[in-house]
């Protein structure tokens, strides 16, 4: 069996998360060899903006040529994101979802899915998650009802 093959078969698949007009992909981390399947994931799912917050595991020359933007913003494995880094996604997703409703944001850290399983929160991430609250930057103005609409995060 080849290497391919083998990458392949242990490849989570992808999971598409809806709230109002948003859409995000949580996928696994590819690498250039399982860079094919990973771009047919993200067309499958109109994927447009991929956030990669691990090291670099592929070049993402592929995906810019399929117009598929990758935006790097890496953080430590199993600690919470930074403040700015916070800051700067929910920013990108109020610009996404406001310019294009619907859109599908993709997301992958170096565990991908693996994330999904029981335990797999540690303590860190956590307690950043009790201890976090909404500044409701989020907020999406409803042109037809003429009332906030709001996702909080």
């Amino acid at each position: 069996m080849s290497k391919v093959t083998l990458a392949a078969m242990n490849r989570p698949a992808p999971v598409e998360l809806c709230h109002k007009n948003m859409r995000f992909l949580i996928t696994h981390n590819p690498t250039d060899s399982t860079l094919g399947s990973f771009i047919e994931d993200l067309k499958r799912f109109g994927a447009t903006t991929v956030v990669r917050v691990c090291d670099v595991t592929y070049d993402k020359t592929s995906l810019e040529k399929d117009g598929i933007n990758v935006v790097d913003w890496p953080f430590d494995d199993g600690a919470p994101p930074p403040s700015k880094l916070v800051d700067d996604w929910l920013s990108l997703l109020k610009k996404k979802f406001q310019e294009d409703p619907g859109c599908c944001v993709a997301v992958h850290c170096v565990a991908g899915l693996g994330r999904k399983r029981r335990g797999a929160i540690n303590s860190k991430q956590l307690t950043y998650l009790e201890k976090y609250r909404s500044k409701q930057r989020l907020r999406f103005k409803d042109s037809h009802a003429h009332k906030n609409k709001c996702c909080t995060m």
